[in-house]
């Protein structure tokens, strides 16, 4: 054996040994006690340092957002707003987006998509005429888009629950049979679970605690949701709580038939695979078998005729 290796190996079993007495001697720090000590090396900080501790968008661009958005709210009528904030419900609320947030960022992307569209305009076409069509083109396309992402972000959360709901139920139909209250069952699907589902269904636990009746909170959730298959198990729920019906029998009948419907989708799924597979088969798999299969046949083709 080369003594380079030879001295190779004798570091890296002097850093291993070493990496072990390091973990082995350091001690687990009690969040609480390093939070007290933090707290007590705080020294009073003066307004300027506490905004430069707050990242570059919150210093930035959600000021300009909420003067805009201020502006803004003056041309908005009430309808409006109110299809607005309930499409920004629906999405979960991104970011913490409100309305008047909402309209802002719709007006600073079409402002700037109308200055990236006049320049590329300028540049390209060659021509104020030019520039100012791309740039009312940019202003158009910087307008739909936040509007465009927020469909897609409603669409994907809508498919999370809808995906969610048999699990969800699975889990409060076994805790109801164990003995648990609804409420109780509700909060181990909450604890158990993550995903827009379990967050619809922590706020409305909140709101039951804090007073509120338990067939209004889960109304909400139906109406910031939307999903047909959530309604129609709230619908049951709620019902069954006014009918005094035993709420076991009622999870019962909805997990069967949410597995039900849940096969039933992944049948037309199913169905829908060899159609959707047609078009990359005829776009791109059929011209490159062709090319492979005739491209010699072609070629000879070609240089018979030639030779004549």
């Amino acid at each position: 054996m080369s003594p380079v290796v030879i001295v190779i190996a004798a570091a890296v079993a002097v850093s291993i040994v070493l990496i072990a007495i390091g973990f082995a001697s350091s001690q687990p720090v009690d969040p609480v006690q390093a939070r007290l000590s933090q707290l007590g090396t705080m020294q009073a900080r003066n307004l300027e340092e506490l905004e430069l501790q707050q990242p570059f968008l919150e210093r930035t661009i959600r000021p300009l957002i909420g003067r805009v958005s201020n502006a803004a709210s003056r041309l908005t009528n009430a309808s409006a707003s109110d299809r607005m904030e309930k499409r920004l419900a629906l999405a979960g609320n991104p970011g913490g987006l409100r309305t008047l947030d909402y309209t802002g960022l719709r007006l600073i992307a079409a402002i700037a998509g109308g200055l990236g569209g006049g320049v590329i305009g300028l540049f390209l076409l060659g021509g104020i005429a030019g520039g100012l069509v791309a740039a009312v083109i940019g202003a158009i396309i910087g307008w739909m888009a936040p509007s465009i992402w927020l469909g897609r972000r409603i669409r994907a959360r809508q498919r999370a629950i809808l995906l969610q709901i048999p699990d969800a139920l699975d889990l409060l139909t076994i805790s109801v049979r164990a003995g648990l209250g609804f409420d109780a069952a509700l909060g181990k699907v909450v604890e158990k679970l993550h995903g827009p589902l379990s967050d619809e269904f922590r706020r409305a636990l909140a709101e039951v605690r804090v007073g509120r009746l338990r067939r209004e909170a889960l109304r909400d959730v139906v109406a910031r949701t939307e999903v047909p298959a959530l309604a129609n198990f709230i619908g049951a729920v709620i019902q069954a709580e006014q009918l005094g019906v035993a709420i076991s029998k009622v999870l019962q009948v909805q997990s069967e038939q949410l597995r039900i419907e849940r096969r039933q989708r992944a049948e037309e799924m199913a169905a829908k695979a060899p159609i959707k597979m047609l078009f990359p088969l005829v776009g791109c798999i059929f011209p490159s078998m062709f090319i492979v299969i005739l491209g010699p046949a072609l070629i000879r083709i070609m240089v018979s005729l030639g030779s004549r």
